[in-house]
């Protein structure tokens, strides 16, 4: 039976996680990756900081060839890592045992790694892995598959989803508004403009995959 299970890793037992010594209120999220031919995930977001240089954060790691910035909306930032193929990592192993990362998300406290196998050996076989590389993982979770996600859900970023439903559930649909941008990005933690990103982005890519695509009609 297919099974996810999640881990943890201590923050600063990831070659990312130099990160946080610096800024440690962000948080970093790995794109989602099926290992394949050996490549290791390259893309990851940063969150919650409006520091000018968040490329400069990232200190020398024995892991990290290289970190550079691709692009940046409000508080979030794309980066393309390039990794150090031979370093033991949880993204060595995951490439090793073939097994899909699912998601990956970075504090100042802790990794938390959810993953995917076709069955419970699966999952088994890359946590010994990781033990016998002395990789500091703990499991937290595992249980059947769950779920796909909606199309929806999967267009959304967290970050964007989050700020939806925080928005709903306050009333900033309602007519008049039950409460504004400034109260909610209080509520986040993050800036009034922050939280407009977040939804205008949010909303146009709901639209962008419930609407189908139609033909204009000449005039």
């Amino acid at each position: 039976m297919a099974t996810e299970a999640t881990f943890t890793v201590p923050s600063d037992q990831f070659p990312l996680g130099t990160v946080f010594e610096q800024l440690p209120d962000v948080t970093v999220t790995l794109e989602r990756i099926i290992p394949a031919q050996n490549v290791l995930v390259p893309y990851f977001w940063v969150r919650g900081t409006v520091a000018d240089d968040v490329e400069a954060a990232f200190t020398d790691h024995a892991g990290v060839k290289d970190v550079y910035l691709v692009d940046s909306v409000a508080d979030e930032y794309l980066f393309r890592a390039k990794w150090v193929e031979e370093h033991a990592s949880v993204l060595s192993v995951l490439v090793e045992t073939e097994i899909p990362l699912i998601k990956a998300v970075g504090t100042s406290q802790q990794w938390t790694f959810d993953v995917r196998g076709d069955d419970r050996s699966d999952v088994a076989a890359f946590q010994q892995r990781c033990r016998e590389l002395d990789v500091p993982l703990t499991l937290t979770a595992l249980h059947a598959l769950t779920p796909l996600e909606t199309e929806t859900e999967a267009a959304l970023t967290e970050t964007q989803q989050e700020a939806l439903v925080l928005a709903y559930q306050r009333g900033y649909f309602e007519s008049p508004r039950e409460v504004t941008m400034e109260e909610i990005g209080d509520e986040l933690g993050i800036s009034q403009q922050a939280v407009g990103s977040r939804l205008r982005r949010g909303i146009k890519r709901i639209l962008g995959s419930t609407i189908p695509e139609t033909e204009h009609p000449d005039e």
